[in-house]
């Protein structure tokens, strides 16, 4: 019995031994050569360097998009958006053209959208309710300013020193188109100075060529010509007044409106001016009836369609050589406070804020490369797709240089000013009105 238990053990030891060998067999044949374990023993101890996704994030956006204008830029911002951060989905909801009632609505019931269009009427309301997101930190810390045209800043932060919205709109410029060709086959000098502009309203007027068209029907055409005579005086304009830190007693202001009188009075303007609405002035310009005419930049497009490289656009003439050089660019003409902000509300304030701030940078990149508009808030620095036409291009390397801006008489803040000075600015326009008049009549609306 003993002999059997040895030999049973005997032959078990040997087929444990045989599966360990055959292990062991299995294990030498399998296992690198020691280079080869070297290279791939980091693979496998190594922590994963692959950055796990953000996770997906859906914000409602209240934004304009009824044309071409402002379709294909926010479709470009979008875009461009997904490529940068792909995990965030905008929820598009079309602004109405409601002089933002919808968006005060949606404020007055706790369901502002986490990002949407406000201009400085809907900014300055929602300050005092809280609704709207203070966006200092964050102008900052994303470079924001950094990108801005240093003519912009006023359509970047408010009268209280804070930004509320991220800007993509610059100013808006008055300008003093000519029509080149007259100048020179009438032999007159572009004017620089009053002395040279009062030369050049006689000398059209000899030759029965209107020297400037203006649809002084609509007042605020007024006030734009007054603007630009004032602002040679002081950069600031009519903005001073407007704001109350300068008096219209002073006597720049008088001054500005004997110019424009003695320019009247010499033929400066058709007869029955403040009869011609902008299709009539416009008219006169664009089959070359007329060799200035006074509107925003946004003539540009109609005046090159209709004239061609005849059209251009003049720095405002001033008192003398030095004043004009110094005055140059001081535009007539302004922007303000608005862009995308942002919902005080939000969850995710910082997101919302980077969102925001990249939609309007996108948004003023699309205008300017591929819509030809140089009136952008901030820096572009990527190649032009669509080139801009003469004056456009002009434009586009003035408003780099551009020391400051004044206002329209849409924007003017105080209502019996406004009243005040379109009216005057109007009756300046008829030749029958005295300077001490219009200075009168503006001082006794702002007591």
């Amino acid at each position: 019995m003993k002999k059997i238990l040895i030999v049973v053990l005997c032959f078990s030891i040997m087929i444990v031994l045989a599966a360990c060998a055959g292990v062991k067999d299995a294990v030498d044949t399998a296992a690198p050569s020691s280079d080869a374990a070297a290279s791939v023993a980091p693979a496998a101890t190594a922590a994963p360097t692959d950055k796990p996704a953000d996770k997906p994030v859906k914000l409602r956006i209240y934004a304009q998009y009824a044309d071409e204008d402002t379709k294909t830029p926010y479709d470009y911002a979008v875009a461009e958006l997904k490529k940068e951060m792909p995990n965030v989905e905008l929820e598009l909801e079309i602004q109405a053209q409601d002089d933002g009632q919808k968006l005060k609505t949606y404020a007055a019931t706790g369901n502002l959208p986490d990002i949407f269009q406000a201009g400085l009427d809907q900014i300055n309301t929602f300050k005092k309710s809280n609704n709207i997101l203070m966006l200092d930190e964050y102008v900052d810390k994303f470079g924001f300013k950094d990108k801005m045209q240093p003519s912009a800043m006023n359509t970047l932060y408010t009268e209280d020193g804070h930004a509320y919205a991220f800007p993509y709109a610059g100013n808006e410029l008055i300008l003093l188109y000519y029509n080149k060709e007259l100048f020179e086959k009438n032999n007159i000098k572009v004017p620089t100075t009053y002395d040279e502009m009062m030369t050049a309203v006689k000398g059209f007027k000899a030759a029965n060529i209107t020297p400037m068209a203006l649809f002084a029907k609509e007042k605020w055409p007024d006030v734009a010509l007054y603007d630009i005579f004032a602002s040679r005086y002081s950069p600031a304009g009519i903005l001073d007044l407007d704001k109350g830190k300068t008096q219209v007693t002073d006597p720049i202001y008088k001054s500005a409106a004997q110019n424009i009188i003695d320019l009247v009075k010499a033929g400066l303007l058709p007869k029955g001016a403040t009869n011609l609405n902008y299709d009539q002035a416009a008219a006169l310009f664009h089959e070359g009836k007329a060799a200035m005419f006074i509107n925003g930049q946004w003539e540009i497009e109609a005046a090159t369609k209709a004239l061609g490289d005849k059209a251009a656009y003049m720095y405002y003439p001033a008192a003398d050589a030095a004043s004009y050089e110094k005055s140059k660019y001081a535009f007539s003409g302004s922007g303000g406070p608005g862009g995308y902000a942002v919902s005080a509300n939000t969850k995710d304030k910082e997101l919302a804020a980077k969102v925001a701030s990249f939609i309007s940078l996108k948004y003023a990149e699309y205008k300017y490369t591929q819509r030809a508009n140089p009136i952008v808030a901030t820096k572009v620095d990527i190649p032009v797709v669509k080139a801009f036409p003469a004056m456009m291009e002009q434009l586009s390397k003035d408003i780099p240089n551009i020391t400051s801006t004044t206002a329209f008489a849409w924007g003017l803040s105080n209502p019996k000013f406004k009243a005040a000075l379109e009216d005057g600015s109007q009756n300046l326009m008829t030749g029958a009105y005295s300077a001490d008049n219009f200075v009168k009549d503006l001082a006794n609306a702002i007591k």
